[in-house]
């Protein structure tokens, strides 16, 4: 398979993990260009963009969720979901890191695995596909798929927690056991190791898998992938 062929398969798997198709592919190309590839033709224009539909769309979806809510409340569960490392997070849901367009030194240094590279390539691609399908409504579909179970369990009283530390008080206010996090594979070079953990619940048939660039993280989305499972099923 030719280099251009290659690139055009990973592009759409990842639109597909995006779950949107972009009309024009410069858009999602501009928005995974880091300024260390060219200093005028990156996504910074996008994330300065990017950066203000989110707030919008965040604020919106709280809005509604929690009619009772006081401005602090809803200043602070938003401050929560736009914070650096939780965009990375979100972002490495979506592998944004593999799909990366960095310098060689950024490489090098490990930009792919970096919260504000890949904070910041996650607003850009929000702006990305504003700019392509110049509608509000498909990005606020987006923004709501991308973060999944981290809006599903918030709720407007609570300190707001990382994901397996909200799995861990859903389960003891259950009286289930403790999940369990095993590490099945490690994959990729030293410099660009990849993490599989499974995370097994009693509440649950089979284990749930979450994958990153390093074992925290891979667990962390295990955690929230075996939340927003439960909480389905609870609302079932």
């Amino acid at each position: 398979m030719c280099p251009e062929a290659i690139i055009l398969e990973i592009e759409l798997r990842l639109q597909e993990r995006l779950g949107y198709r972009f009309k024009d592919q410069s858009w999602l190309e501009l928005a995974l260009t880091h300024r260390s590839v060219h200093s005028t033709r990156n996504n910074e224009r996008l994330e300065f963009l990017g950066d203000s539909l989110l707030g919008l769309i965040i604020s919106a979806y709280l809005y509604d969720a929690f009619p009772a809510s006081s401005e602090g409340s809803l200043t602070r569960l938003r401050s929560f979901l736009v914070r650096e490392s939780t965009l990375a997070d979100v972002a490495r849901s979506l592998d944004l890191g593999s799909v990366l367009r960095l310098g060689a030194g950024e490489v090098r240094t490990g930009g792919f695995r970096r919260d504000s590279i890949l904070a910041d390539t996650l607003e850009a691609l929000l702006a990305a596909v504003f700019r392509d399908s110049c509608e509000l409504a498909i990005c606020r579909d987006c923004v709501l798929r991308w973060y999944g179970a981290r809006l599903l369990g918030l709720s407007a009283d609570q300190e707001v927690k990382d994901a397996k530390s909200r799995l861990q008080e859903w389960l003891q206010a259950r009286h289930s056991d403790l999940p369990e996090y095993t590490v099945v594979q490690i994959f990729g070079p030293d410099h660009d190791q990849h993490f599989k953990v499974e995370c097994r619940v009693d509440v649950l048939k089979d284990p749930v898998q979450g994958q990153g660039g390093s074992r925290r993280y891979a667990e962390q989305q295990a955690a929230e992938r075996t939340l927003a499972l439960l909480l389905q099923e609870n609302k079932e």
